[in-house]
């Protein structure tokens, strides 16, 4: 059996302003209807003999994970959350110890959320490849069969025999993203591929590795788990234990090491999508060359990658640019300088904007929010609670709220009042009054919030009660 795990903890900061810290590229849909992280599911089904999946993604992330992998039906096996980033080993050293244990002999499939497979097909064939060398004791890692001389990925060479028929070769070595005359050597030899960050190996096999490699990973996460306990869809690991762990990568910790590597390679349109020049590499494309996404009027433009989220964007006489508008930020960046848009949200960061962190929608368990105007003593929002959902009983020190109901029917508690609001009926939450807003209907309740006070920071909120487990 092969037991997928999906490392869904990524922030993918070169393709903002659509991913940010709190909603990611994985969770976002950027190539089809579904997301990156839903698409890495469903790819699942060109593959044979696969059992529940495992998925290990950021505490901040973990309501859109689970709802997301819901919506596709996802038989879950797991959904561990990582109190901390700390790179992939650890990561896939937890889930591999709930496999061993639960799943004794599986064979582990490790997935990046994030990426691109065009021809699902390809892949399944390429892991039943692996399959076979993985159950014989080898750790599998996919090589992507290079098709330019790519200076952006990390390569992987491999000993690779004249007639090309065997499923998988040894490995000889990884290097790192070379220059251009040597990623053309690269290219020319044949016996380099691109670094895809998969990886299938059996759960027992791994943690032997890892274990004579860094013992440090694994006591770390041996003593998380042991430590761990159910939150609703998600198992949270002790995060003292789990932050002592080092960071550090599968292929640092382990496949550059091990004796037992084996590269399978992997043709089957496969990208990163590490960058906006990644999204226009693998969209369909107009007569000029464009990628034309949302609202999008162009007059002579060539070449382009413009992408519009919340109005109309225009663009004359422009040729090899990415613009993309979303309803708080607007990039425009050359092709060329694509890899730098990091730096601009390290910059952001830096200045404490929250555009590095949230959209100015932001999702919540029970639904989500949009702030539509604030100045100094006020803040208008729009709000929409599921079907079902409410929201914590809380009170705020510094901030009076009214709420007026747009769609939809509200059960409102105020201190010990409850009441029910109609369409265009509102009520007012006083400053420290506790108070609770619930959706008790069947349509999403969608209603307007208009907060006056001294302080309208979102951290003036004291829950009492959530059915959600926030603190």
């Amino acid at each position: 059996m092969i037991i997928p795990v999906i490392l869904s903890g990524g922030s993918g900061t070169r393709l903002w302003p659509l991913s940010r810290a709190l909603y990611p590229k994985q969770l976002l849909s950027l190539i089809g209807e579904k997301t990156m992280l839903q698409d890495t599911v469903i790819r699942l089904v060109s593959t044979d003999d696969t059992g529940p999946v495992y998925c290990v993604c950021n505490e901040s992330h973990r309501f859109l994970v689970a709802e997301q992998l819901h919506e596709i039906n996802t038989d879950i096996g797991e959904i561990i959350l990582e109190p901390q980033g700390r790179n992939t080993a650890p990561a896939a050293a937890l889930a591999a110890m709930l496999i061993a244990e639960k799943h004794p002999g599986a064979t582990m499939l490790i997935l990046p959320a994030d990426h691109v497979i065009l021809d699902p097909a390809a892949f399944g064939r390429a892991v039943a490849a692996g399959k076979s060398v993985a159950e014989k004791g080898s750790l599998v890692t996919f090589g992507i069969v290079p098709v330019s001389p790519e200076t952006g990925y990390g390569y992987i060479r491999a000993s690779v025999n004249s007639d090309g028929k065997l499923a998988a070769y040894p490995v000889l070595e990884f290097v790192e993203k070379p220059d251009k005359t040597t990623a053309e050597f690269y290219l020319a030899s044949g016996d380099y591929f691109w670094n895809s960050g998969i990886f299938l190996f059996k759960a027992e096999a791994y943690l032997q590795e890892l274990e004579a490699h860094v013992p440090a990973i694994v006591a770390a996460c041996r003593a998380a788990l042991q430590k761990s306990h159910k939150d609703l869809d998600f198992l949270r690991v002790d995060i003292d234990a789990f932050c002592a762990s080092p960071s550090d990568s599968i292929d640092y910790a382990v496949m550059e090491k091990t004796s037992k590597a084996a590269l399978v390679p992997l043709n089957a349109g496969w990208n990163d999508v590490g960058a906006w020049s990644a999204l226009w590499d693998v969209h369909l494309r107009d007569n000029a060359g464009n990628v034309k996404k949302g609202d999008v009027l162009v007059q002579d433009v060539k070449n382009c990658y413009i992408h519009a989220t919340s109005r109309l964007v225009t663009a004359v006489g422009i040729d090899s640019l990415i613009v993309v508008e979303t309803a708080d930020a607007v990039l425009v960046a050359s092709k060329e300088s694509v890899q730098d848009v990091k730096m601009l949200v390290e910059e952001l960061k830096r200045k404490e904007r929250d555009e590095a962190e949230i959209h100015r929608r932001v999702y919540r368990p029970w639904g989500s929010y949009e702030t539509v105007d604030f100045s100094e003593r006020f803040k208008v929002k729009r709000i929409i609670v599921k079907p079902g959902a409410a929201l914590s009983l809380q009170k705020h020190h510094y901030r009076a709220e009214h709420w007026i109901v747009v769609k939809g029917t509200a059960l409102v508690r105020v201190e010990d009042r409850e009441s029910i609001l109609y369409e265009d009926q509102s009520t007012y939450i006083p400053v420290g009054a506790l108070h609770r807003l619930e959706n008790t209907g069947e349509t999403p309740l969608e209603l307007i919030e208009v907060q006056s006070g001294s302080y309208l920071g979102e951290d003036d909120i004291v829950r009492l009660e959530d059915r959600y487990g926030r603190q």
